[in-house]
């Protein structure tokens, strides 16, 4: 009879405790995160002016490719976490009553040069997690076209034909299918990453910690949560509808709001705190 595996192997990894809220509490991440706005304007803008500028180029791109536009709009929703991880950096300076200007932006974003991959909370653990969402993404772009070109009984070859032919078809089955495949990817998205990358800025953990965290969240509180996507989902669209300016606000309130939520929801106490220059050396990241 073979030897039994180590027992390790199957020991799940320590956790953050996880807490349960009310089903109000995504009101509440809004409001803190106008708050930081408020507190630091001109940083906060300046990734959301960057966004549009990125969905200016998009357009640019895709006018006349409705799979690049209708797929490449929607997976924002799912890189989201990860373009908003400077914003992280601000509100946890904020709370902290430190400097949040350019420098720390430009630390937040340059860290991972200086830290390995590591089990222990090495910045390449976000680098791994942002490189699993652009390829979901990037799924999702090629899932998204493929079933309009297969189910569409018309051509759909610009985004006008996909706004007309699809969008506003008078059944409306193929929007509605288009609609119900993007939120059955998009749910195991959204919970793994729901608390995922501010808890990996703001604690050494692993991303197999911060993913089961994440999950551990969204069963605790599937109401609040379920209230959370829906709020995203109807921002984002919101920003994106006033011609992309809205996003300008819209990414920031969101990737704020987004570190509130990580905060109301977890408690990381018990985890090493990563230091903001990343200076502490976790044993296992040498």
């Amino acid at each position: 009879m073979p030897a039994c595996l180590p027992t390790r192997l199957f020991t799940p990894p320590p956790l953050p405790a996880v807490r349960a809220i009310d089903w109000r509490r995504p009101f509440f991440w809004l409001k803190q995160a106008l708050r930081d706005m408020a507190r630091a304007p001109w940083i906060s803008m300046a990734h959301g002016l960057a966004l549009t500028l990125i969905g200016v180029v998009i357009l640019a791109l895709g006018h006349n490719r409705f799979w690049l536009m209708a797929g490449a709009l929607s997976g924002f929703l799912v890189v989201g976490p990860v373009v908003a991880t400077s914003l992280y950096a601000i509100s946890r300076a904020l709370e902290h009553g430190e400097k949040a200007d350019a420098s720390l932006v430009r630390r937040t974003w340059m860290q991972w040069q200086s830290g390995r991959a590591s089990s222990q909370g090495g910045y390449w653990c976000m680098v791994r997690f942002g490189l699993l969402l652009a390829l979901a993404a990037t799924g999702w772009v090629a899932v998204s076209a493929s079933l309009i070109v297969v189910m569409s009984p018309v051509p759909v070859t610009t985004p006008a034909d996909f706004v007309r032919q699809v969008v506003l078809a008078q059944d409306g089955g193929l929007f509605l299918q288009w609609m119900a495949l993007g939120s059955f990817l998009a749910a195991p998205i959204f919970a793994s990453s729901v608390v995922a990358m501010p808890l990996m800025l703001d604690r050494r953990v692993s991303l197999h910690q911060a993913v089961l965290t994440s999950w551990s969240v969204v069963i605790a509180n599937p109401g609040p949560l379920a209230l959370w996507a829906a709020l995203i989902v109807l921002l984002t669209l919101l920003g994106l509808g006033i011609y992309l300016l809205g996003l300008v606000v819209v990414m920031p309130l969101l990737g704020h709001a987004s570190w509130h939520a990580y905060r109301d929801l977890v408690d990381a106490s018990a985890f090493p705190e990563r230091d903001a220059d990343d200076r502490t050396v976790a044993p296992g990241d040498r």
